[in-house]
């Protein structure tokens, strides 16, 4: 239990510098920054919920600090600060409300009255300060101790190997059977054994991991009786997301001890990172940590001292503030150092390229402040390339060291198999998506592709549904995008057993073709957790509030689940056997040591595309990839050879004849992979003589391998 000061406690000054609570000297120093504030209080709340107001009396740089003896790890504490209340220039210190400490490693309790907690009384935008008293109705920070159990050796994965998988930490185990039911939902049902088996198994090299910032509900699921699920809400950016411990108050090791296991199994733990705004919401939210200690210092205002959003979430942090480019960098750096995660994908990244809210700048403040920085430039840095905003939408202009969620993958991948493009964008997305990144000093592997994100419908709703269908969440289904590009195949939502349409079949099929373009392409796949399990959230696309059933992976056997399990997990290996299939630089149409180009677009009939076949409506493409020189490379750095593949996509609603290459392309050509059935093997295994003859089924896939040719 924490030891509180005694009345003739001597505050001694301490640093300003690092920010935040640090036990030391036989106490802790406490530091924290606001230039607004004309005086800050540290509070220390004790186990009956009393508090002891210390004042701060040491200002350095803008940082009020304080080194308090007796204090020690496990004391939850706050700060009142005590300054200006003029919303019209965006100033709202209010010493009746209990502030986070933004540089908290460990948060603990939950919002319970938003009207406690908020800064105004009246119109929030001319009111008067409130002067209710937030404390027992606000979450608190808790001091903690440095260190804890090891988090392993960085697996340091290439990029060009990587295969992420998107996953929720409390939806992937909660209703995992195997798992003790008091680690199902946690940082430790991830590290379980079984859930380690399944990831390798699968074959990713990398977990991305819906936010694990400490985060809040927001003010309107506050009001509706609801919870925020996906995390998207941040309140602290240091203290792990308490709930998604076994044991409370051990977040902080449990996290490490995740963190620990999968990189034993030679996988890479990347973050969902949300540094573009925050849980206090618009003007009408609640005064939580940021809001309090100095609005102007964290948040985009306008000339009159509203906040400007151009996250759609209410408010905007500054990219441009150097109090949030310092916040921002801390924190990355913690959790790289610290707790030993690889990689970040950055919300809303469009933001951090918008200081003051200006123009995007590939080259800011924030984004360079990331790349340069001697840690983070080790990580995989991941943007989401857009905003809430015209402006923000950025996909292939991002720096070089950035990786982007590509977007237009898939779009265009979702519109190719439902029939509603061509096949002329395809091919710039199966090679690369050079007409995005092949410039500024990009490699193919920048392009992270996707079908399917926790964002929009599941795999299996992606062709089971024609439109969204998000009325649990409250909001009388205007919530969720309207743009799915998806098709259901005949019939809106699931299909009873024993229908005889033929329905679910060609769903399974369409799924099969999506799974296998995506982890065929050039680039990096991501996949989302659940759809390998052929998972449904019954047509609901945003179900960011949904913490139950609908959101956690169903771990029960199906044939259909069994079946798409098994296709995943040959698909995942066969990419990571063949270095053709995951090149790190662009095709160029170079010739190889085998006296081919490196790439060669195929028509029905054999022949290469010719300039107008590119502008005519058609649905069959067959790629060719020379791998004798793939340009990959192996630990030692040297090049190696591959197979050559033939790959022959078709989305028309009949089957189609196709003629192989001559002999020139191969002395055979073996069928390797056939998304007609329903693990992926291939219906007619035979090895076939160039020129033959094959039929490909009515939308389906057929991947052919010729033999090895070394240079």
């Amino acid at each position: 239990m924490a030891i509180r000061p005694t009345a003739d406690t001597q505050v001694l000054a301490g640093r300003p510098f690092p920010l935040g609570a640090h036990p030391e000297a036989g106490g802790v120093r406490f530091a924290v920054t606001s230039a607004a504030a004309d005086a800050v209080e540290l509070c220390l709340i004790s186990d009956d919920g009393s508090e002891r107001r210390i004042e701060l009396t040491e200002r350095t740089f803008g940082v009020w600090h304080g080194l308090v003896p007796g204090v020690t790890p496990g004391q939850r504490y706050g700060y009142r600060v005590h300054g200006p209340y003029d919303p019209v220039l965006g100033l709202r210190c209010n010493p009746a409300k209990l502030l986070v400490d933004p540089y908290a490693r460990r948060i603990t309790g939950r919002m319970t009255e938003l009207r406690a907690a908020q800064g105004f009384t009246g119109d929030p935008r001319r009111g008067r300060p409130s002067t209710t008293d937030s404390l027992g109705s606000v979450p608190l920070s808790v001091v903690s101790s440095p260190g804890g159990p090891d988090t392993g050796v960085k697996p340091e994965v290439p990029f060009e190997e990587s295969v992420f998988y998107e996953l929720h930490v409390k939806g992937f185990t909660q209703r995992h059977p195997d798992i003790p039911e008091h680690l199902r939902g946690t940082y430790l049902g991830i590290a379980h054994p079984v859930a380690i088996e399944h990831l390798t198994r699968l074959g990713v090299t990398g977990v991305e991991l819906l936010p694990v910032h400490s985060f809040a509900d927001e003010p309107s699921l506050v009001q509706a009786g609801r919870h925020n699920y996906w995390g998207y809400s941040p309140l602290g950016f240091f203290a792990p997301h308490a709930a998604y411990a076994s044991e409370p108050g051990r977040e902080v090791e449990e996290f490490r001890t995740m963190v620990a296991a999968l990189h034993a199994a030679n996988i890479e733990v990347l973050l969902d990172v949300v540094y573009n705004h925050t849980c206090e919401g618009g003007a009408d939210g609640p005064t939580l940590s940021f809001r309090g200690l100095d609005a102007p210092a964290y948040y985009l205002h306008g000339k009159r001292g509203h906040l400007a959003d151009i996250t759609g979430c209410g408010n905007t942090l500054d990219a441009g503030s150097p109090t949030v480019v310092r916040l921002v960098t801390d924190s990355l750096r913690y959790w790289a150092g610290e707790l030993g995660v690889d990689g970040f994908r950055f919300d809303l990244a469009s933001t951090l390229g918008r200081p003051r809210g200006e123009m995007f700048d590939r080259d800011s403040t924030m984004l360079t402040a990331i790349t340069t920085d001697p840690e983070l430039s080790r990580c995989k840095l991941i943007a989401e390339p857009w905003d809430a905003t015209g402006e923000g939408y950025r996909v292939g202009d991002f720096g070089a060291q950035w990786a982007e969620w590509n977007g237009r993958y898939r779009d265009t991948l979702r519109d190719f198999w439902r029939g509603a493009t061509d096949v002329r964008d395809l091919a710039y997305r199966l090679s690369g998506s050079s007409d995005l990144y092949d410039h500024n000093l990009r490699r193919p592997w920048q392009s992270v592709n996707f079908v399917t994100a926790h964002d929009g419908f599941t795999l299996r709703d992606l062709v089971s549904y024609d439109h969204k269908h998000n009325e649990a969440n409250g909001e009388d289904n205007r919530d969720g995008t309207d743009d799915n590009r998806s098709w259901n195949h005949g019939a809106e939502g699931e299909i009873e057993d024993g229908d005889d349409t033929g329905i679910v079949p060609l769903r399974l099929r369409q799924a099969r073709n999506l799974l296998a373009t995506l982890l065929l392409s050039t680039g990096t796949p991501m996949l989302t957790a659940g759809d390998e399990l052929w998972r449904t959230q019954s047509g609901n696309n945003n179900a960011y509030c949904l913490d139950d059933e609908t959101s956690w992976l169903d771990w029960s056997s199906s044939p259909a689940a069994e079946s798409m399990l098994a296709f995943t997990r040959r698909v995942v290996r066969l990419r990571a056997n063949s270095p053709a299939l995951r090149q790190p630089e662009y095709f160029e149409g170079r010739t190889t040591p085998s006296g081919d180009p490196d790439l060669i677009w195929l028509r029905p009939d054999g022949e290469e595309f010719g300039e107008g076949d590119w502008f005519d409506d058609r649905r069959t493409l067959c790629m060719w990839i020379d791998g004798s020189n793939s340009q990959a490379r192996n630990r030692e750095g040297e090049l190696v050879t591959d197979h050559s593949w033939l790959l022959l996509v078709h989305a028309g609603a009949e089957p189609v004849e196709i003629v192989l290459p001559g002999r020139e392309f191969g002395e055979t050509f073996k069928p390797t992979l056939d998304t007609s059935t329903a693990d992926g093997s291939p219906a007619n295994p035979g090895t076939l003589e160039p020129k033959s003859r094959v039929t490909l089924q009515a939308r389906s896939l057929l991947l052919l391998r010729a033999p090895r040719r070394e240079p």
